[in-house]
């Protein structure tokens, strides 16, 4: 499997239908984008951000479409306690019992800088929400994911997450960290069958965090979220049984700058 033919998917209408998929970050950006997406293909999203408000929004727009009622998940990634994990993870199992699928995409820039003068304290929160927050998340929804016949872990990576570039600091480290413990999930789950895991790699996209980290760069000329999601409704859809353990591009290799 390569990026390009998940990059060429074209998802049938009912290419998620019936399926509960969980996605961090989505009140705005890629995951909003994709949190649509999912909807309109006939997924039940569970949305899951630290603002409600953005949620509501996102949650509004996929019932005037007329996509399966999502859920709301307010979660601050970066002050949750373990118990507000642990209360998500019973709420799931009541509502729907199980979890088909479970999107990272929430993520924090921090500052770029070199290491020499990069903040403790913005390095330790960037790894944090970026790379613990996902884990522990993992942890708690395993025993769902398990429960499907048939559920997908997808990660958001970044270019450098796999080969590092200066100034990056903490948001590369965690990229990378990110990188490793998709490879070490896919490993331990593979003889299962029941779970695969893999990254993705956006590449540059109209986005607050792109804004942020590159401020004087013209924003039209990059592609919008919902121009790329196609490769994440590949992994997350039936068309994706098999594939695990793979790392791949959204877009070809010259645009996968983060």
């Amino acid at each position: 499997m390569d990026s390009q033919t998940l990059r060429d998917y074209q998802a049938p209408i009912d290419a998620l239908s019936g399926r509960v998929i969980l996605v961090t970050g989505a009140g705005d950006g890629i995951g909003k984008a994709l949190s649509l997406a999912l909807a309109c293909h006939g997924a039940t999203v569970v949305l899951l951000g630290r603002t409600l408000r953005k949620l509501e929004k996102v949650h509004d727009e996929i019932v005037a479409s007329g996509g399966p009622a999502p859920a709301l998940a307010p979660l601050n990634l970066e002050t949750a306690p373990a118990g507000e994990y642990d209360a998500l993870v019973d709420s799931l199992q009541r509502e729907y019992g199980r979890l088909d699928g479970l999107v990272h995409n929430a993520a924090i820039l921090g500052t770029r800088a070199p290491v020499e003068l990069y903040d403790v304290a913005t390095f330790g929160r960037v790894l944090h929400v970026n790379l613990t927050a996902a884990f522990a998340l993992t942890h708690v929804c395993l025993p769902l994911l398990k429960a499907s016949s048939d559920a997908s872990v997808v990660f958001t990576s970044s270019g450098v997450g796999r080969k590092g570039r200066a100034y990056w600091g903490a948001y590369a480290v965690s990229k990378f960290g990110i990188e490793g413990l998709s490879q070490v999930l896919a490993d331990e789950l593979e003889n299962d069958g029941q779970v695969r895991v893999n990254c993705l790699n956006p590449g540059a996209v109209r986005t607050a965090l792109r804004a942020q980290a590159y401020p004087g760069e013209n924003r039209d000329r990059l592609p919008l979220p919902e121009t790329i999601v196609a490769p994440y409704l590949f992994l997350l859809g039936r068309a994706g049984r098999g594939v695990t353990g793979g790392s791949f591009d959204c877009q070809p290799p010259i645009c996968t700058t983060p």
